[in-house]
């Protein structure tokens, strides 16, 4: 394994946590997004994970600084990956958006460089065609809350290179993970095929007029002692993200998601209440005490 130079494309709520991660253990990091206006919001996510970190890992202020130093911004593409020996693409959960991405992305790389998709619900063989090198590309996939949650699953698609999926697991180890292989593809993974059934039940039952958020929440955390409920999960994963996956259902032709997708979009992204990126989603984090601790 032999990554110096990582490029994390698409800096929102979880892109923003896998390029402080890997600055955090030593690496430079190029960061890039659309355009100036969208990179200047990646900042501001990034220095605020920086009291974040240093409370976790019990850090001093010198060494989250050192991390933030270690990161450089672009909006043109071409120049965040001039040195890059990975690129980790954390854009929008939209097929349409990946695809355009990678066909891009193929064209300007340099021929050495590596391409991982952290995408949560879509198959790396959806966009190897796309990537103009098949055998180069792989999901790598990462949790929410990375510091505390620091799972990566690495899944090959059927025309990955066995050297670079074992490169890829040692990597993940070395930003801290713990790496987990998948040898085979599967929609979700892991994590999301255990996790995302939980999350799109809640929001039915929430749909549907079945029961509230809170009591939701309260069910599932007093009977199985978990220490978050669905929708305090969605808050930090971000309701764009779930709102991206009921839309791509309720376009395939699924009612239920369709209402789903309607609530999300009228009740919560339209007031801007996107999580705690934004302070608000489900359950409002005024308090910046309140979001430290979620």
């Amino acid at each position: 394994m032999n990554y110096k130079h990582i490029t994390v494309a698409g800096c929102g709520v979880l892109g923003s946590q896998i390029a402080f991660q890997i600055a955090f253990k030593g690496f430079h990091v190029a960061v890039y997004d659309i355009n100036e206006e969208a990179v200047e919001r990646a900042k501001e996510r990034l220095l605020k994970l920086k009291p974040r970190y240093q409370k976790h890992f019990k850090s001093t202020e010198e060494e989250v600084n050192q991390a933030y130093n270690r990161l450089s911004f672009f909006s043109d593409l071409s120049e965040a990956v001039a040195e890059a020996d990975l690129v980790i693409e954390a854009v929008p959960e939209v097929v349409q958006v990946k695809s355009d991405f990678y066909k891009k992305l193929g064209q300007v790389a340099p021929e050495k460089t590596i391409f991982a998709t952290n995408s949560s619900t879509l198959l790396p063989s959806q966009f190897a065609e796309d990537t103009g090198r098949p055998e180069k590309f792989l999901a790598l996939h990462f949790a929410n809350q990375i510091w505390v949650s620091n799972s990566a699953e690495v899944m090959k698609h059927p025309g990955t290179d066995s050297e670079v999926f074992d490169d890829m697991l040692e990597f993940a180890k070395a930003i801290g993970m713990v790496a987990l292989p998948l040898h085979k593809e599967q929609p979700g993974y892991i994590l999301n095929s255990l996790l995302v059934p939980l999350l799109e039940a809640a929001q039915l039952l929430l749909v549907n007029e079945i029961s509230d958020v809170e009591s939701i929440d309260k069910t599932w955390q007093i009977a199985t002692g978990s220490p978050k409920g669905p929708f305090q999960i969605l808050d930090v994963i971000g309701i764009t993200t779930a709102y991206n996956i009921a839309n791509a259902k309720a376009q395939a032709g699924n009612p239920e998601f369709e209402k789903v997708a309607q609530l999300l979009k009228t009740e919560y992204i339209d007031k801007g209440k996107l999580g705690i990126a934004t302070g608000e989603g489900f359950y409002s984090y005024k308090k910046k005490a309140d979001l430290l601790n979620v």
